[in-house]
Formats: C-alpha cells, structure tokens, sequence
C-alpha cells in the first residue's frame, strides 16, 4: 500500500467565505451569478441566470434546445430534491419510424436526435418555486451578452473549425450565425448571436405585457415558449427541413409543438447512498447517477484511507469498480416510468458483497454486467481499435473530445450556495452548435440527447414516445453528518461519474480540499460502451494525466491496464462547493482555462 506523498498541488486557493459562493465552467457565468446574489437573489435566481449566460457563452457545450438535471437543498422546504429537466422523446419517435428510415441506431446529428428541448420549462420552474427574482432580472444578462458580445471562445472556435465544411455544405442556417463574415470566429474575437437575444427579448416582452405578478410573468414566458413562437418554428423546421446528420443521409424531424405543449419538468426525490458519514445524491436510473453510488457501494468494501490518491492501489480499485458499475449502467438503467429498475439490488450490500469478488489485483478485460433475475436488456459490445475521434466532420458524437479521451468540454456545469444556504447543483448541457442546424428564426438549435436509445426493442434504453432517454448528466450533492454539504459536478459524458467519483475520494480519503481534489490527476475508463454514436467500447483502455508519476502507470500496464497518457491537465472540468455553518467555500477547474470559483 502506498501511503499519502508530499504536499497536494493547487493552482489557486479554494474560495472562502460567509456571504455565498458561485462557481461554474465559464468565468462570465460564474460573474453573473455572484451579481444576483450581490443584488439580494438566492441561489435559486442565481442559478437561473448562470445557466441563461453558459447558454450564450459555451454554445459549443450547451444551448437552449438542450437538457438538464438539476438538485437542490432549499432551506425552507428542509429536503433535497431533483428536477428532472431531461425531456422525452416525442410521440413520433418509435423504433419503427427510425427503422423505416434505414437506421439501425438514432444519428449522433440532425433532427432525428432530438428529444423535447428540457431546459427553459426547468428554469422557470425553479425561478417559480425557489427562486425570489423577476424573470427580467436573470434573464437580461444573457440577452445582453449574445446582444452585445462576448470574448469567443479557443475552445468554441476550434469545435466551429471541426465542423466547417458541414456547416457550408449542408447546415446554411448554422453556417449564417457561426461563420460570421463567412470565416471561423478567431479565438478572442467578440462574439454575437442577435437572433438568439431577440427570442430571448421577445419571451421576456410578452411575459411582461401579461401583467400580473412575478409568477404570473414567468407562467407568461413559458406559454411562449413551449405553446407559443418558439414551438411553433421549432415544430416547422422539423417538418419541413430535411438535414444531413452523421449517417450520411438527411431526415425530417419528429418533434412537434404538441409534444413541447404537453411536457414539463418533474421533481422528485434524489436516489441516495450512505457512505461512511456521508449521504450522496444523485438524479435517479433515468440519468447515469446511480454509477457513482454503484461504485461507492463496491469501494466501500476497500480501505482506501491514507493510500496515495495517484498511486497505483488507489486508481486500480476505483476503476474496476467503475468497469462493474457501468456494465450495469447499460443493462439495466433506463426510464423508470417505462420499465421496473432494480435499483435496490443494484445498491444493496448482498448484491455488491458478490460483485466485489470479482476484482483482483489484475485489471480485468472483460465486460460483466450483472444479474439479476427478470430484468434488464443484452448489451450488444460494439470494439473500437485504436483512438476516436468523436467528433468528425459530421459533428457526430459528444461535441469535444480528442484523442487520448481528452475531454475539452461537452457540457457545463454550475454549483451555488448562498448565505441562507440555499444549494444548487446543475448540468446543462445539449443543444450544442454541432447538434443540429439553428433555427434561423430562434437563434439556436435542437439537442441530440436522443442518440443514447437503443433501436432494439426489450431493453430498458429501448426507444419509445414520451420515454426519457439514459442522459450522462450528472449534478451530485452531499450530506454530512445529516447536514446539506457539499455539491459538485463536471462535464465529460460517461466520464463525469468516473470524475465526480474520483473529486468525492480525493476529498473524504485523502482529506484534499476542495481545489485539491479538483487540481489532482485524474484519469478515466473507457471499457464499456460509451453513450453517444458511435457507441463503441475499448475493453481494458484507460487514459491517465501525464501527472499521474510513471512508477504508477508502469505499475498500472503490470497489472494488464492498457494505459493511454494524455497531457497533463487534460481530465474533467470539476467545479465545487461546500457549506459547513456559516462558511461557504468553492473550487473551479484549471483545466480548459475557463472555469472559475467567486465569493466573499
């Protein structure tokens, strides 16, 4: 066993202090939601106009046509919640019509991915009931930044340049908002989507001319969205465009205004699992959460106080826990509304005493889901040799990841607490400018969350109208000792509960702070088939930091790990936040030189 080694490296001081603390993966955003709380918002309202502002500013990461889980703690109502704001498949998404299509998987791209758009009915519901503010006051910042303009992103300008020639040849209506003066944005250049602000102007114009009180204006801005302008030209271009997506031919869509007009966001009770002194929650089996509680379930049988959080013990035993927890990810997580999920086995100490046994000392090469009788699906194992490169000239898969699974973004993400401590945790992500073409009316396009069905019938991720399809996403929050704690999250697709997992060990094993635990190396799995198109699998393949020390990863490949080194702060965009008493603390990223922590 190796033991803790010297003194943990930051790149900033974690953030401290009494009055709130926001961060988030842009700095802009995070500026934004500390100006609601320094204006007498809660965390609530604050969380309302970070997320209208990442919309603006990370497009390449998350969009208006996109989707969220969110998880709260207020104060008042003294409980943890989620809502769920992932929206469903719409009512003509049957397996049959994508079939009669010649597809034998939903496409990574293009209309047919889309589910009913999920964060704009989300965010007025949370505005409604838990936030304080008018909807003029969370919703102008972002009006106001894709009005005026904002500094363009490295990150965006490179995933504008990936998907160039798409966007000339095919997406015209993405090339006249993304191409400005028909070229690339340069990274720096003040950016502007003046569409995007007048439909945001216009919501917040007949909102107000409705009169009434705060909430009667938000009831207002929601008709116009989800019954109003926007599903109107939404459901238009669905019907009357047909758009090129990653399989090589182009569809018509499926959704319609009808299915925008009958949805709205759920909340419901986190799923939870106590570990040590801690609860942790997560979004439930509809979302990849429950993996992290999988993986707490099975760690929870290992000592892993006082081993060195980049050692090889440590990093060997969270990875095969995780290769275990993600087997059962695919067969048997799925929309509970449509099928029985055996979350309670999968969580229980019989099931994981007898899945434990499983791991030894050596890296195991196989994929076993396990088993449990009457449930779950057959999960097809689809190879993939050598790197990938989600993201093609097609725009197919997660929107920005590399090689060596370097995860540049591919959502964002935002934690809060307040001075009353009020917290929130969210993942917006979807809608992204690579998804699908924008609708020239609106400003933004469609999300893609769609492609993580399955087109084979009798499995729990089987496509099917008004089913919610199996999101990565993935906000998390925390008791401690039966208090609200900690709340915390990151980008990254199917790596985000490999992350998240990781940032919660450093934190409670090796008593790294939160910045700490944030700054440290970190790595990821990708034995087990990933969530969008292609949805391939590299049994055995993990990719470490460069930071992680060569006696760790030579110890790693000894153990029959097939290790990939990426460069060295390559691995997530974590952000934190923590409340004990009257202190609030918050931690951002380096990675990615966009995330960033305030408070006072």
């Amino acid at each position: 066993m190796s033991n803790i080694n010297p003194e943990p490296f930051t790149t900033r001081p974690e953030i401290e202090g009494m009055f709130g603390v926001v961060t988030s993966t842009h700095w802009i955003a995070t500026a934004v939601g500390m100006g609601i709380l320094e204006k007498g918002g809660n965390a609530f309202d604050a969380g309302v106009a970070t997320a209208f502002t990442l919309q603006v500013v990370e497009p390449h990461l998350n969009g208006p046509g996109g989707d969220v889980p969110i998880i709260v703690h207020d104060v008042k109502r003294g409980r943890i919640e989620v809502i769920c704001g992932q929206g469903p498949a719409p009512a003509r998404a049957t397996i049959a019509h994508y079939r009669s299509e010649g597809l034998e998987m939903v496409p990574g791209t293009g209309l047919l991915a889309a589910c009913i758009p999920g964060t704009f009915e989300s965010w007025m519901l949370l505005l409604r009931d838990y936030g304080t503010m008018r909807l003029r006051d969370v919703l102008e910042p972002a009006i106001a930044y894709a009005r005026d303009g904002y500094p363009f992103l490295e990150r965006a300008a490179a995933t504008i340049q990936t998907v160039e020639q798409l966007f000339r040849k095919y997406w015209h209506t993405s090339a006249a908002v993304y191409l400005p003066n028909n070229e690339v944005p340069k990274p720096g250049s003040i950016f502007t989507n003046a569409t995007l602000a007048e439909t945001y102007t216009r919501i917040l114009k007949e909102a107000e001319s409705a009169g009434g009180n705060r909430e009667a204006q938000i009831e207002a801005a929601r008709k116009a969205w989800s019954k109003g302008f926007v599903a109107e030209a939404i459901d238009k271009f669905c019907r009357t465009q047909e758009v090129m997506d990653v399989s090589g031919s182009p569809h018509r869509g499926v959704l319609s205004a009808d299915d925008m007009a009958k949805w709205e966001p759920t909340i419901e009770a986190p799923l939870t699992y106590d570990y040590g002194r801690y609860t942790v929650c997560k979004a439930g089996v509809w979302s990849q959460g429950p993996v992290m509680l999988q993986q707490l379930a099975l760690l929870k049988g290992f000592q892993l106080d006082g081993l060195d959080p980049t050692g090889p013990e440590f990093i060997h035993t969270q990875i095969e826990c995780a290769k275990l927890a993600y087997a059962d990810r695919e067969k048997f997580y799925g929309d509970p509304k449509f099928s029985e999920i055996p979350i309670a086995t999968l969580l229980s100490d019989a099931y994981n005493d007898e899945r434990r046994k499983l791991i030894s000392e050596k890296a195991s090469l196989d994929f076993i889901p396990g088993s449990i009788e009457g449930f779950g699906g057959v999960v097809k194992l689809r190879r993939q040799e050598g790197q990938r490169e989600a993201v093609g000239a097609m725009g197919a898969g997660e929107p920005t990841v590399g090689r060596f699974g370097e995860v540049r973004g591919d959502t964002v993400h935002f934690d809060i607490i307040d001075k009353a401590g009020n917290m929130i945790s969210a993942t917006p992500s979807g809608g992204w400018l690579q998804s699908s073409p924008v609708i020239p009316e609106l400003g933004f396009c469609l999300g893609s969350r769609a492609q993580m069905f399955w087109l084979e019938e009798g499995h729990p991720g089987s496509l099917a109208p008004g089913k919610r399809p199996r999101t990565t996403l993935s906000p998390t929050m925390a008791l401690r000792d039966g208090e609200p704690y900690l709340s915390w999250g990151s980008p990254g697709g199917d790596q985000q509960d490999q992350w998240i997992t990781q940032f919660f060990l450093r934190h409670v094993h090796a008593k790294l702070n939160l910045q700490e635990a944030i700054d440290a190396p970190a790595w990821h799995s990708e034995h087990f088939p990933i969530s969008f198109w292609p949805r391939t699998a590299r049994p055995g393949v993990m990719v470490v930091e460069n930071r992680v020390p060569k006696a760790t990863i030579d110890n790693l490949r000894e153990r029959g790990h097939i290790v990939e080194v990426g460069p060295d702060w390559s691995e997530g965009r974590l952000t934190a936040a923590s409340k004990i008493g009257p202190r609030r603390r918050a931690a951002a990223n380096a990675r990615g030189m966009q995330g960033y922590a305030a408070g006072r």
